[in-house]
């Protein structure tokens, strides 16, 4: 996998990789371990961790529930159970919190850069989920284990979108601004601090940033529990991951993931459940359709990132410093 970086040297490969040249940082632990650590100990603490508080407090009965009290424990557990470990984690592992996470105040130019391979990547991604799921269809239908298989996706698919789908749905505007609070701004802010902050940044110790920015989406994917969008998940996390890494800035893939998910929140708003979450194909022609637009947004797509990556400094009016 080609290095985000415009220039390799040779001998790198035979080199650990430094997150900073010019920095004296010196993990306590190794940055590996730190990374995994980070990685299957929030799991813990969020997944296992929060469904045990959600008993402790609503019981069993979930179906009847207090909506809004349902989302208030949504924020906390993001903010306690993945913001506040990925903090303390960089803390006592780098001790410079501000350089480990990246918190630098990009300029405008670098977020409507950003901003502009988000919206190439998102209908990409959306024609890529139907061609995805004509395919896993037909062959579902012609492979009893691949059947089986899309009956547990199916089911598991179920689960998350009745969790944000009763998350998700609002009666007045105030209601509606608290579900962007919950849905789309508390996310982008914790999970990118924990992802392409914390975690990414202890790869980059070791690896090429290219490989620590897949490895990082690949686990943010996971994460999310979505079978038919893992593969999504994984290219989103992984461009999330090269607006990080190109920019130094967390904020830049703050605000796409806000971007993002708010744009989403407000097709639901807009079209309700059944338009936002369907992506079957039913008729050939349409499987041609979106195959076609696939191929022409895919290799957009990728001449922007080639072009963002070998022009970046000239674009924003300046040197930058990780390239």
């Amino acid at each position: 996998m080609e290095n985000f970086n415009t220039e390799h040297d040779p001998e790198e490969d035979n080199q650990q990789y430094s997150i900073d040249p010019e920095s004296e940082i010196n993990p306590t632990i190794p940055p590996l371990k730190a990374a995994f650590f980070a990685i299957f100990g929030v799991f813990f603490l969020y997944q296992v961790g929060g469904s045990i508080l959600m008993l402790l407090i609503f019981g069993m009965d979930f179906a009847n529930a207090d909506i809004n009290a349902l989302r208030l424990l949504t924020v906390g557990g993001q903010i306690l159970l993945i913001l506040v470990p990925a903090l303390l984690l960089a803390k006592l592992v780098y001790e410079d919190v501000g350089t480990i996470i990246r918190f630098k105040y990009p300029a405008a130019k670098e977020i409507i850069i950003f901003t502009i391979g988000l919206v190439i990547l998102t209908p990409l991604l959306q024609n890529f989920l139907y061609v995805q799921n004509y395919l896993f269809d037909l062959a579902a239908a012609n492979s009893g284990i691949i059947e089986s298989m899309k009956s547990f996706f199916d089911t598991l698919d179920k689960y998350v979108e009745e969790t944000y789908g009763n998350l998700i749905r609002a009666d007045s505007i105030f209601e509606a601004s608290f579900v962007v609070i919950v849905i789309a701004l508390t996310p982008a802010i914790c999970e990118e601090v924990f992802f392409r902050g914390f975690v990414q940044r202890s790869f980059e110790f070791k690896m090429k940033p290219a490989w620590a920015a897949l490895i990082t989406a690949f686990f943010f994917a996971l994460y999310h529990f979505n079978p038919y969008g893992l593969i999504a998940l994984i290219v989103l996390g992984f461009y999330l991951g090269f607006a990080a890494y190109i920019s130094n800035s967390i904020f830049i893939p703050v605000f796409l993931h806000f971007l993002n998910n708010f744009f989403a929140v407000m097709l639901f708003f807009i079209f309700g459940e059944e338009e936002l979450t369907t992506s079957k194909i039913t008729e050939y022609d349409s499987l041609s359709f979106h195959l076609i637009s696939f191929i022409i947004l895919l290799s957009l797509f990728i001449i922007f990132i080639v072009y963002v990556k070998r022009n970046y400094h000239k674009i924003i009016g300046g040197h930058n410093d990780l390239s």
